[in-house]
């Protein structure tokens, strides 16, 4: 059986980063711009919430054995079947997830989806940049906090 989500990493192994992106052409942009920051950590995602909060809340298949939790998550808010909102209003509800950074990426610059991300518990909101340069950089930005500067407990 093929464990859900993608990306380099090993099955039991904690990724750096979990994205939550629906979107192929935005996965592959963040993929690349993951791999061209040269960041020592693991990566995995989901391209809709139910399976991505199952495995980070370590639900159905994933509750004998649950995976460990990544430092942070990528979210977008325009999701299929469960939008990005909810999916962090759940995060934010459950014990295992409750704490892990959350960082909104959205087309969005609407001033009510960035004030209701950052009610319902995101650490941080970025606008998608359309440009992969600006991508890039704004990914190398924001993993150089995150995953470098950051202290986690």
């Amino acid at each position: 059986m093929q464990p859900p989500g993608k990306g380099a990493h090993m099955q039991n192994q904690a990724p750096g980063i979990v994205l939550i992106e629906d979107n192929p052409d935005d996965e592959l942009l963040a993929r690349r711009a993951l791999r061209r920051l040269g960041l020592d950590c693991e990566y995995r995602s989901f391209d809709n919430g139910p399976e991505a909060l199952a495995w980070l809340q370590a639900e159905g298949a994933w509750a004998e054995a649950p995976p460990p939790l990544p430092r942070l998550i990528l979210l977008d808010l325009k999701l299929p079947e469960m939008d990005g909102h909810e999916i962090l209003r759940r995060l934010r509800r459950h014990p295992r997830t409750r704490h892990v950074p959350v960082v909104i990426l959205s087309t969005s610059g609407e001033p009510t989806d960035i004030r209701a991300s950052y009610e319902e518990g995101a650490n941080s909101y970025l606008r998608k940049a359309i440009d992969f340069d600006e991508f890039a950089r704004n990914f190398s930005l924001l993993g150089q906090y995150w995953m470098e500067l950051n202290q986690t407990a």
